[in-house]
């Protein structure tokens, strides 16, 4: 009894150090406040109101029909017509357009004798990512063109291709950003509040009354533990609640999965966070070890580019990573309603990951203690 009596004590004394002060309220919230409000609508990939170069040499019918297409598509709301090849290229290099189309002359004959009629695209190299998908978009628009004129001349088409997108129907990216957005702010909590808690009991001189007081160092290790992972699961419903009803975000999975897994990632990252503390003598140092995991941690995850993408070599260096298999159960739970079986399978390596950083923790504090 008086085991849980002392630890109760602790995690009171915690919170009320994180919550008793109105700036450290402030610091809690507004950070995922912000990041909920401007991460889906900044970090997205969706291609809008982008600029276009056309230089159509062609005056016919079909060129103008094609020019027309551009014209009416969401994803290209600035039309530059140039009248040569120079301006055309000098608009892709001041990055005036993303793209620029070069229709030939002989377009229309091309066409009107069955022929192959090609159309030259140049893309900004620079703008890559953004160049390929609205190239993506361009060439969409071009092959519904190409379907539309075949069937008008009563012949069908030697293939058609049809798209069905699972899981995010209309590929809203911001869906994407918000399911990822919930392990991110996970990260922070859980991470950056047991990294800075030890350091903090250093500068403020009372780390030495915990270890000289009736608490192991293991119910030091629990007293810190439990209110960072009280403020990530807090932290985490608020952007869960603000992608559900706010941006309608379909949530297709089991809460109480996610919740589970939730659990061992936090466990995982308090391990980390405990480690990089007990090292530290200063809440600075302790927040510069904690960024120097984060952000690699981050890149390595499969938050910004797929680990498939990644080098087999790096692929097998992002295993012990929690970050990367949370990510998985967030988007798996979150937009594709995985199975629990799917979701136990990530969440074992959590659970060896968390072994790992806690017993490497408990090890570093009964060291301090000694």
């Amino acid at each position: 009894m008086n085991f849980f009596l002392r630890i109760r004590a602790l995690v009171l004394k915690e919170l009320q150090a994180l919550f008793g002060d109105p700036s450290s309220r402030a610091l809690l919230m507004m950070p995922v406040l912000l990041q909920t409000l401007l991460f889906p609508f900044a970090a997205t990939l969706d291609v809008t109101n982008a600029s276009i170069a056309i230089y159509n040499r062609d005056l016919g019918v079909p060129s103008t029909e094609l020019v027309q297409r551009f014209s009416n598509s969401s994803a290209f709301t600035q039309i530059l017509n140039v009248r040569s090849q120079e301006e055309m290229a000098h608009a892709v290099e001041t990055r005036t357009a993303l793209l620029a189309v070069s229709i030939p002359e002989d377009f229309s004959r091309q066409l009107a004798e069955g022929k192959s009629a090609p159309v030259q695209v140049l893309l900004d190299g620079r703008r890559s990512n953004s160049a390929q998908i609205a190239f993506g978009y361009l060439q969409g628009i071009v092959d519904g063109y190409v379907k539309d004129r075949t069937s008008a001349s009563g012949k069908l088409p030697p293939s058609t291709l049809i798209t069905r997108y699972w899981f995010n129907e209309n590929l809203i990216y911001r869906h994407f950003t918000l399911a990822n957005l919930v392990a991110v702010i996970t990260t922070i909590g859980a991470l950056i509040l047991t990294a800075l808690s030890v350091a903090r009991e250093r500068e403020q001189g009372t780390f030495d009354q915990l270890m000289v007081s009736p608490l192991t160092p293991e119910m030091i290790m629990i007293g810190k533990a439990v209110p960072a992972i009280i403020v990530a699961f807090f932290q985490a419903t608020i952007i869960l609640s603000a992608a559900v009803f706010a941006y309608h975000v379909p949530f297709r999975g089991s809460l109480l999965l996610l919740y589970v897994a939730m659990f061992f990632y936090a466990l995982s990252l308090v391990g980390v966070g405990l480690f990089i503390s007990s090292l530290c003598s200063t809440q600075q140092q302790a927040f510069l070890g904690a960024f120097s995991f984060m952000m690699p941690a981050m890149m390595l995850s499969g938050f910004a580019a797929p680990v498939e993408n990644m080098p087999r070599w790096l692929q097998i260096a992002t295993w012990p990573n929690p970050v990367r298999h949370f990510v998985e159960i967030v988007k798996g739970v979150f937009l594709k309603d995985a199975s629990a079986g799917r979701v136990f399978s990530l969440i074992v390596p959590l659970i060896v990951i968390g072994i790992g950083t806690l017993g490497m923790a408990a090890l570093m504090f009964r060291r301090k203690a000694a």
